[in-house]
């Protein structure tokens, strides 16, 4: 059902219908609580912060409060701005915005999508099913969405992030000219950083034990989640939870960095050979490559990285120590050990995750900025290759190959001894995308980075 109500209703009438409805307690004023909840109830599809903003911009008497008058004032307002912003898109000026027309705005605006892509972004906005979009239903879409010039609701358009939910493998975003000039995409990926750093952090524990069940765990020796962690803080206390973190944390900054610049490098390469934008199979290519890029030029922190959380309390002073040690035991190779399975894994990872995003996007659209089904999704289908990785990383002989590893896992424990580690792994999927979107949006609003 729309929140404006019959479209027989006039203007004020709409505007009072929905005053009351967003003023609960009846009290004649809009507080930032009644805001919250009732866009959140009406499904307004609107940006985190969006009851901040429109609060702001509406209490002329900065009472902290919005009464009948000055929610008439703020939405005629902007539904002025909406209409500018409605006539820009309408290039044909029928009054009516189709998906060739969204396509248009968003290659203006230097984002590549698809014809597809733009289609399903007509069909959030679309209540009547006639793949075009009306001013009453674009009004209705955006009334209470802080978004009104065509820059912002181009880039609330744009849901790909750079978050960083603990085995950054999402797919580099696509900046436009105008935010690489302006400084933009270094604030994001500075944001974007911080939250996986932090997220990271918070979730060290569970990877730590993921990384043992992989790699220890038997028939003969089960490790379950209780036991395993348990077992941590007993040979090393509570310090040893977070055990192999401080590597994984300072990996994020080279990783994100050639990951960005190789993901721009082989999009500038595909896109050239046609001269037409990018799809979605040249993203899935662009995106895997570009992984596979970054994994293999820091791959030998990922080593020492499992080195450090399968080692016992004294076994390692530091980073530095556990990379000497690997070096004079065993050889600069030791340091690409498991590397094969880990880029089978990889490749895949950002066109998957990718694909399915797009799919989830559309049906989440407004409610939900961040899933974290794509990345449970990819870890169900993935994880075989993590244990071949890290079972491998921790080898001495240098006899045994990934063909042996495998019969040797199968023979053992069959189909089961592939997925050990999964709980742990997908119970920090959850907490990791909340962990990283507070903290990428409080470091993107420090930044000067508006929220779209």
């Amino acid at each position: 059902m729309s929140a404006m109500g019959p479209q027989a209703m006039t203007s004020d009438e709409r505007m009072r219908e929905l005053f009351e409805r967003l003023d609960t307690d009846g009290n004649g004023q809009i507080d930032i609580e009644e805001l919250r909840a009732g866009l959140q109830r009406l499904g307004m599809p609107v940006q985190e912060n969006a009851g901040e903003v429109i609060l702001r911009a509406g209490d002329t008497n900065k009472d902290g409060q919005l009464d009948f008058e000055e929610f008439t004032r703020y939405v005629k307002e902007h539904e002025k701005k909406l209409r500018l912003t409605f006539k820009s898109l309408d290039r044909n000026n029928d009054g009516r915005i189709d998906a060739s027309e969204i396509l248009h705005a968003m290659e203006h605006l230097g984002v590549h999508i698809t014809l597809t892509q733009a289609e399903k972004i007509l069909k959030s906005m679309d209540k009547d099913n006639t793949m075009q979009v009306d001013w009453n239903e674009w009004r209705d879409f955006y009334l209470l969405n802080p978004a009104s010039s065509v820059q912002e609701i181009l880039q609330y358009w744009k849901h790909t992030t750079i978050l960083d939910v603990g085995d950054s493998l999402t797919v580099p975003d696509e900046f436009t000219e105008e935010e690489r000039t302006s400084g933009l995409w270094w604030r994001q990926l500075v944001a974007g950083g911080g939250a996986g750093a932090v997220s990271r952090t918070c979730t060290a524990p569970l990877d730590r034990l993921k990384v043992i069940m992989q790699v220890k765990s038997s028939r003969s020796n089960r490790i379950g989640l209780i036991g395993g962690l348990r077992t941590m803080v007993s040979e090393g206390g509570l310090r040893s939870l977070w055990r192999g973190n401080g590597v994984n944390v300072v990996k994020i900054a080279p990783e994100t960095a050639i990951k960005f610049m190789s993901y721009e490098q082989i999009k500038r390469l595909i896109g050239s050979e046609s001269g037409k934008p990018i799809g979605i199979i040249e993203r899935f290519l662009s995106g895997s490559l570009a992984g596979a890029t970054a994994q293999t030029v820091i791959y030998p922190m990922e080593v020492v990285k499992t080195r450090l959380a399968l080692g016992q309390t004294g076994e390692y002073t530091s980073i530095i120590d556990c990379g000497r040690k690997i070096l004079q035991r065993q050889g600069l190779l030791a340091f690409y050990k498991g590397y094969t399975p880990n880029i089978l894994g990889i490749i895949p990872y950002a066109g998957i995750d990718l694909a399915i995003y797009e799919r989830i996007a559309l049906f989440i659209s407004g409610y939900q900025r961040y899933s974290a089904l794509p990345g449970a999704f990819v870890i169900l289908n993935l994880l075989p290759f993590c244990n071949f990785s890290a079972s491998y990383q921790t080898i001495d002989s240098k006899q045994l190959s990934m063909s042996n590893l495998f019969h040797s896992i199968w023979s053992k424990e069959g189909f089961s001894g592939l997925y050990r580690g999964l709980v742990p792994n997908f119970m920090k999927v959850i907490p990791a995308v909340g962990i990283s979107y507070v903290v990428y949006e409080n470091i993107k609003r420090t930044l000067g980075v508006d929220s779209h």
